[in-house]
């Protein structure tokens, strides 16, 4: 995955993408915040703002367990956020013109407030930059493995739904950590539906360390999750070519 997750995709239309300034990797992650070099940093929050992890009680949409939330302004907030909501690239259904639309800096700033999170407004806009980005690349990795599954329809795959699970070690992940490995900062199952079939995917979003100073970099790890023969066939092959080309480019580089 290319430089610039956690990230989610929310309703529907209004406004467009652009890329932010931030860095990232393909398949592990970093906090959604660009840091200040003057000030130590912090911890990376414990999964997206925008998911409903903690309030049962508030209603949810149930596309992707997330609360409705409002443009309204906070009381005590001293700057104005912007309420304009870009527009994804990721299809919601079979018609490819509807879009997932992501939260607004008000909305997000909203949610971090709501879960008691402490974060300098100014910084707000960067860090919806940085979650949009992320699902954009992770999008672009669930599309490099549908290519892989034989489909005869000419239909696009599409996100139907998806779940923030940042309590949730997918079992890859705890398994790496038993050898010393970070675990993910945030996971996110996502659903795609592709030609009448509804695949199930598992996104950890890890955080790497900065090759520039003050500038994140996120290692994201996008895989099928093992729910089915063909989906563990695919992995198995896509497992056994990735350390075939690393054995024969390494043993010709030391030849």
């Amino acid at each position: 995955m290319p430089s610039p997750p956690p990230g989610c995709p929310m309703h529907d239309p209004e406004a467009k993408q652009s890329p932010p300034p931030v860095k990232s990797t393909s398949s592990g992650a970093s906090c959604p915040v660009v840091h200040n070099q003057d000030q130590p940093k912090s911890a990376p929050p414990p999964g997206c703002p925008m998911h409903n992890n903690d309030k049962s009680s508030d209603k949810l949409n149930e596309l992707n367990m997330m609360p409705e939330l409002t443009q309204q302004r906070q009381e005590d907030q001293t700057i104005d956020l912007p309420t304009e909501r870009m527009i994804s690239s990721i299809p919601k259904t079979k018609d490819s013109d509807a879009k997932w639309e992501y939260p607004s800096p008000q909305q997000f700033y909203n949610a971090l407030r709501r879960k008691g999170w402490e974060t300098p407004e100014e910084e707000i806009e960067t860090m919806v930059d940085i979650h949009n980005f992320l699902n954009e690349e992770a999008w672009n990795e669930v599309l490099k493995w549908e290519n892989k599954f034989n489909c005869e329809c000419k239909e696009d795959p599409y996100l139907t739904r998806f779940q923030g699970r940042p309590r949730d070690i997918s079992p890859k992940a705890r398994w790496h950590s038993l050898f010393g490995a970070p675990k993910p900062f945030d996971r996110h199952d996502w659903y795609v539906n592709h030609c009448g079939q509804e695949r199930r995917y598992v996104i950890d979003y890890y955080e790497a360390p900065e090759e520039v100073p003050g500038v994140p970099v996120f290692h994201l790890d996008v895989r099928p999750a093992l729910d089915d023969v063909e989906t563990i066939m695919a992995r198995f092959k896509e497992g056994f070519k990735t350390k075939w080309d690393q054995f024969f480019s390494s043993s010709s580089s030391s030849s």
